[in-house]
């Protein structure tokens, strides 16, 4: 039987992961979209539609994409591999994010989804908590 995490991804996983976060805050971004941050940083946003980001055939601005931070360019390139969801543009290029479409979601486990939750929060929090946090993790402290 395969348990939660096992199953595909939604977005309200997105919002229920981010929230999970300790010290979150959730201001509204432009149109009201939610911004998720810590320490006054956002670790994930729900975008606007914009036009770096369109449908190549028919010019059509998504109008579900979800930004997430990433630690570094290569955490970035690792995560828009070909068969990935993830994305990036031209607009983003030096930025250490990673776009992906809420249609997309479901490519992904939500244990996955969770890991790249908890890697934005990581990137953008300050070394006190991401050290508070990853203690409390069950398992081996990190190496790196």
């Amino acid at each position: 039987m395969a348990d939660a995490d096992g199953r595909p991804a939604r977005v309200e996983d997105v919002h229920e992961l981010a929230l999970a976060m300790p010290h979150v805050t959730v201001v509204d971004g432009s149109a009201g979209r939610p911004v998720y941050q810590v320490g006054g940083k956002s670790f994930v946003f729900f975008r606007n539609p914009r036009p770096d980001a369109a449908d190549p055939e028919t010019g059509e601005r998504y109008d579900d994409v979800i930004v997430f931070w990433v630690e570094s360019d290569a955490d970035k390139q690792a995560l828009v591999q070909d068969s990935s969801p993830f994305f990036t543009t031209p607009h983003f290029n030096g930025h250490p994010s990673v776009l992906v479409r809420e249609c997309r979601l479901g490519e992904l486990s939500r244990a996955e989804l969770a890991e790249v939750v908890q890697d934005a929060w990581l990137s953008r929090a300050s070394q006190r908590r991401r050290a508070k946090w990853l203690a409390g993790r069950p398992g081996p402290p990190p190496t790196g």
